[in-house]
């Protein structure tokens, strides 16, 4: 008996479990688990989970994978409790999420969750994620070169002037619109150039990021899920510099629900940048969530890109009627054309007059088509006054930045 004893393999350690009402629920994340840690991790109830965690075998765990679904909804205390547990006993949480409410989720990733998933899970996420959990908390933070990284202080003594830019329709240009814009305010007086911030809230599609070759942070996501105490501080050092002129808050690194910022959420991220620049373009998302409307009242004017066709023209129509059935301030619109017909296609202008006499708006700005300059640029990560300062987009860009500036001068002298 002894020897045969001895001869037993010595049991690896579990380095990590998943907790869920019921795993069985969760069969995909059974499958990764074994393929990623083999038997090296175990199966908790919610009710075991909270035992275990302050047993001493936990401490060989690197992560719990905690899943849920809408079922589990009437016990968030309890797995906010669970996730606050595992983070003082220095354990990594990733969530795992079906068809659970934005606001269940807001409130379990605010509790200190590390990672998010959606399930089903997509092919390769967990180990993606797991990855994520073992890589050193300064390694992404060390990657942002020196120039990228913002120096300004905040002053808390700006009354900034908003300026959201809301696409009607994929490809109607509101990124380029957005970061084009940003950089013409941040260049508009060379003795005394405004403070610029450029916000992108597409949490999914977001393409600031890429339009100007910067790097996504982990620092903006732990930003938006904690923008109660967020202060001025934290906020600027979320921004990142481009050409030492706009300060860009970039999109997450991962595709996140709309709906995981709320309005209140919006609220204070605009507030903040408003008192501490004295312009602040937002690229919104083309999809309405709940908190578009925060957006909205907080504009100054509020750009709404579309093209000369029918899907433009139908969104363009339901967009105008939303707003006004919730009795928004929708007549802060301002409809930009992108691709416009050149000066001598009549036919395209009386197709442009007609499209604004069916909708019952004014098409007040008009961008016409740069060709594959425009592309370029944004695939080089640079603006268009950078790589085509003649392009006949880019003037109309410097044009609009202009008319905003000396609109807002007149206003400051006036007052």
């Amino acid at each position: 008996m002894e020897n045969s004893a001895k001869l037993q393999p010595e049991l690896a350690p579990i380095v990590a479990c998943t907790v869920s009402r019921d795993v069985s629920n969760f069969d995909l994340l059974i499958e990764d688990m074994e393929a990623e840690l083999g038997e090296n991790w175990g199966d908790l109830t919610f009710e075991d989970a909270t035992v275990f965690l302050e047993q001493p075998d936990a401490k060989s765990l690197e992560f719990i994978a905690i899943a849920v679904d809408d079922q589990d909804e009437n016990d968030l205390d309890m797995i906010g409790d669970l996730i606050s547990q595992a983070n003082n006993a220095k354990i990594k949480v990733i969530l795992i999420a079906e068809e659970v409410s934005p606001v269940a989720l807001h409130h379990l990733l605010r509790l200190g969750a590390n990672d998010f998933i959606p399930y089903p899970l997509p092919e390769g996420e967990l180990h993606e994620a797991i990855e994520r959990l073992r890589q050193p908390e300064t390694t992404t933070e060390a990657a942002v070169p020196d120039e990228m990284r913002n120096t300004l202080k905040a002053t808390g003594n700006y009354d900034g002037v908003v300026l959201p830019v809301h696409g009607l329709a994929g490809g109607t240009g509101a990124s380029t619109l957005a970061v084009n814009l940003a950089w013409e305010l941040a260049n508009i007086d060379k003795k005394k150039a405004p403070r610029v911030c450029l916000l992108d809230l597409d949490l999914q599609f977001g393409s600031v990021s890429t339009f100007l070759d910067l790097p996504r942070r982990e620092t903006v996501y732990e930003m938006l899920t904690n923008t109660e105490s967020m202060d001025s501080d934290s906020f600027m050092a979320a921004l990142l510099t481009y050409g030492e002129k706009i300060h860009v808050l970039t999109a997450p690194a991962d595709m996140l629900p709309l709906d995981l910022i709320e309005p209140d959420d919006v609220l204070r991220i605009i507030e903040m940048a408003r008192t501490n620049f004295d312009y602040v373009v937002i690229d919104m998302p083309s999809t309405l969530v709940n908190w578009t409307e925060t957006a909205l009242s907080k504009a100054h004017v509020y750009f709404t890109t579309l093209e000369l066709d029918m899907r433009s023209a139908q969104n363009a129509l339901r967009f105008i009627r939303a707003l006004k059935s919730e009795e928004l301030p929708y007549k802060k619109l301002r409809f930009v054309l992108n691709r416009a017909p050149k000066f001598t296609d009549l036919n395209g202008k009386s197709r442009v007059k007609r499209l604004a006499e069916s909708l019952d708006i004014d098409i007040e700005i008009q961008i016409p088509d740069g060709g594959k300059t425009v592309v370029q640029a944004g695939d080089h990560g640079v603006p268009l006054a950078e790589t085509a300062a003649k392009n006949p987009v880019r003037k109309e860009f410097t044009k609009l930045a202009m008319s905003i500036h000396e609109l807002n001068q007149a206003v400051e002298a006036g007052q």
